[in-house]
């Protein structure tokens, strides 16, 4: 329980005003759902539609970032004491990393991503169009999706490491550019900006992928209500991230190497499985042969606006939403490593899991699309849902039952990692100060891993579209992203002024 010393030092502003924000926006996605989802895609269409740039040039900026930090002289800096070693060892560093960022949405798009480009007109111009589908998935989960949470990660690690903050806030970030604002409103109004933006994040991850574990537990052991056990799998995520979170970062570091050991073994059965080998490494290397040669274009968005407005646009909004625990959680974990170590090793593990993860599932799919055992373009296209269809597909492996039962694990521990890495940061947040040393309640943490779940059962419950899904990440990222520039300038500051 808090003691009155305790709960002295709660920024109570930072926990109320978003717990009633989320009970007010549950309570109208239910009760005034199309109007709400009309609402939302009138924000999501001007934000698009007006602010493409905007977006556009974030994700250029931050890639630039950190490849300045990683080879100039700067990343010889080290967070930390000069002579302290890394906290943990590289394998278990990169594996929370990569299970800190990834929750089960990833299984998700690496199955259907192919799928939702397939009829878009860009794709469609292409001499191959479900190999093009591949190339833009890497690109939209690639360097400059990464580099969001590596430079954000750079930053906050020096700021707990090097300066030695005594407050673990997003605003604290600011403070060699804002100084003394950061005290007053303006640190607030930057703080409440990154928890609903986290908020936001955690709706969109759980409403778009809680659907496929449904439909893959409901197949594999039989549900008639998908609602009923989306409500059953929520509770089982919240009480397996709520009670590591509560034991602490050992916990975590556990569960990371548990998630990441079954996604491994989910992408090895598949790949066996399927008889999809040799395809998989020839299709793999095409995609990314496609990406490194069109990669400026692609990011310049010179190809295609329509295209760029419908994704790349959701895809940059997405990682940012992201931004406000994740790459905090990687700068934490990050005792000890030079900020080129950080930059190049966390693009490494990054990318590795993520192109790993789309090189097996997505090849997986358009293998099975070429080879006719499966039309999952028209299936979708006819009104099928992209969790149904991933069903589908699974059934076409040999022994899809294990399958399934591997997808079904790898997606609940993937969940349990990121969300109680993320619940360890927001709970931080809620302190008016907080020393490196010290950790936030089990009672905060138990409390907000209860608040983390209220939205996305609001979107589910109303069957709340994939389209309005993304608004609202969308939505969200636009003052995330402000935060997010105002934190590089003042690292780019603070560094650089030091003697």
């Amino acid at each position: 329980m808090f003691s009155k010393k305790n709960l002295s030092k709660i920024d109570w502003p930072l926990v109320i005003i978003p717990v009633l924000a989320v009970f007010c926006l549950s309570f109208i996605l239910i009760k005034l759902p199309t109007a709400s989802q009309n609402l939302l895609q009138s924000w999501r269409s001007f934000l698009c539609g007006k602010l493409t740039p905007y977006y556009l040039i974030i994700g250029l900026l931050f890639l630039l970032s950190t490849l300045f930090f990683g080879f100039s002289k700067y990343g010889k800096i080290k967070l930390g004491e000069q002579n302290s070693k890394p906290e943990y060892p590289m394998l278990k560093w990169g594996m929370m990393i990569f299970t800190s960022t990834m929750s089960a949405d990833i299984i998700f798009y690496s199955l259907c991503e192919w799928m939702m480009y397939a009829n878009e007109p860009l794709i469609k111009t292409k001499p191959n169009k479900l190999e093009w589908s591949l190339t833009y998935s890497l690109f939209h989960w690639g360097p400059i999706a990464w580099s969001f949470y590596i430079m954000l990660a750079v930053a906050f690690g020096y700021m707990i490491y090097v300066t030695k903050n005594k407050k673990q806030k997003f605003s604290e970030a600011c403070r060699p550019l804002l100084g003394k604002a950061i005290d007053g409103w303006l640190g607030k109004i930057i703080d409440l900006v990154a928890i609903f933006s986290l908020i936001a994040a955690t709706a969109t991850t759980f409403s778009m992928s809680m659907p496929l574990l449904s439909t893959a537990v409901k197949t594999i052991w039989g549900f008639a209500n998908v609602k009923t056990l989306s409500l059953i799998l929520i509770l089982l995520v919240v009480s397996i991230y709520l009670v590591a979170s509560i034991i602490g970062m050992k916990a975590i570091s556990r569960l990371s190497i548990v998630a990441f050991t079954f996604l491994g073994f989910l992408l090895a059965f598949i790949l066996f499985d399927s008889g999809s080998l040799g395809f998989t490494i020839v299709s793999s290397a095409k995609a990314l042969g496609n990406l490194i040669t069109n990669f400026i274009p692609m990011a310049a968005t010179v190809e295609n606006k329509s295209f760029t407005q419908n994704w790349t646009v959701y895809y940059w909004a997405y990682w940012m939403v992201w931004c406000v625990a994740t790459p905090f959680f990687i700068g934490s974990i990050s005792k000890g490593r030079t900020i080129r170590n950080l930059i190049f090793c966390g693009y490494f593990w990054g990318l590795l899991g993520t192109y790993l993860s789309f090189f097996i599932l997505s090849n997986f799919g358009i293998s099975r699309q070429i080879d006719g055992l499966i039309n999952t373009v028209s299936l979708v296209n006819h009104g099928n849902s992209y969790a149904e269809v991933i069903v589908l597909l699974m059934k076409t492996l040999p022994h899809y039952q294990v399958g399934l039962i591997l997808l079904i694990l790898a997606m609940i521990g993937l969940y349990s990692t990121v969300f109680d890495s993320i619940t360890m940061v927001i709970s931080k947040y809620s302190y008016k100060s907080l020393l490196v040393s010290e950790e936030p309640s089990k009672l905060m943490r138990g409390f907000w891993a209860v608040v983390f779940v209220l939205l996305p059962l609001a979107l589910i419950l109303t069957d709340t579209s994939f389209v309005n899904i993304q608004s609202v990440a969308i939505i969200a990222a636009f003052p995330t992203g402000i935060v997010m520039v105002l934190i590089v300038v003042s690292f780019w500051k603070k560094v650089v002024t030091m003697k």
